[in-house]
């Protein structure tokens, strides 16, 4: 069978990145969860400022979105891109279904990821340090899988489609840079005004 798709290097390398720093982030989270959960009056060591720390979020009913700790499922969620990044990297080549799967499960983080941002920044009222990390690899995590998935042609779009996610994995560093200035704009524009009424 002629192979028409290279494998996926430069994809698989950041996958493993990004879930290291995922896993490390959450597991750093949890360890401060429980921390409190031992000792209430317990102060994190992400607590810098009323503005920059973790404490807020982590009590915060967001913190807990779906009855646990969120940091739980980052130490899960997070195995996922390290297992795939490493299997592509040792030959595995994943069926198109596959791909499917995968984007919507990095789909979700995304969601979520946003839905988090916009509650920290709108509700809370803090930049969580660690949260932040994760902000920061899951949002160019979910690009490159949706990308990937649709230039492979595992999200059956057109042939224009494929071929300008193809062209836009190279574009992937200046699209996760603004995203990170939106949420740089939001958090600069909303936070200030916060500062100014509980600094």
């Amino acid at each position: 069978m002629q192979q028409t798709q290279k494998r996926p290097t430069a994809l698989a390398i950041w996958l493993v990145v990004a879930g290291i720093v995922g896993i490390g982030a959450a597991f750093a989270l949890t360890l401060e969860k429980i921390a409190v959960l031992e000792d209430p009056t317990h102060v994190a060591g992400c607590d810098f400022s009323i503005l920059v720390q973790c404490g807020a979020n982590l009590d915060s009913a967001q913190g807990s979105a779906f009855g646990f700790p969120n940091p739980l499922i980052g130490l899960v969620g997070w195995m996922a891109p390290v297992v795939v990044g490493m299997a592509i990297l040792a030959g595995a080549r994943f069926a198109k279904w596959f791909w499917v799967l995968f984007t919507v499960g990095m789909t979700f983080a995304f969601g979520f990821v946003c839905w988090l941002i916009w509650q920290s920044i709108f509700f809370i009222g803090t930049l969580c340090p660690w949260c932040m990390a994760t902000w920061v690899v899951t949002i160019p995590s979910f690009y490159a899988v949706l990308l990937h998935s649709v230039r492979i042609g595992a999200i059956p779009l057109p042939a224009g489609a494929r071929k300008a996610a193809d062209s836009l994995m190279a574009w992937l560093p200046l699209l996760a840079t603004v995203s990170y200035v939106v949420i740089a704009v939001l958090a600069a524009v909303r936070l200030p005004l916060l500062e100014q009424l509980f600094g």
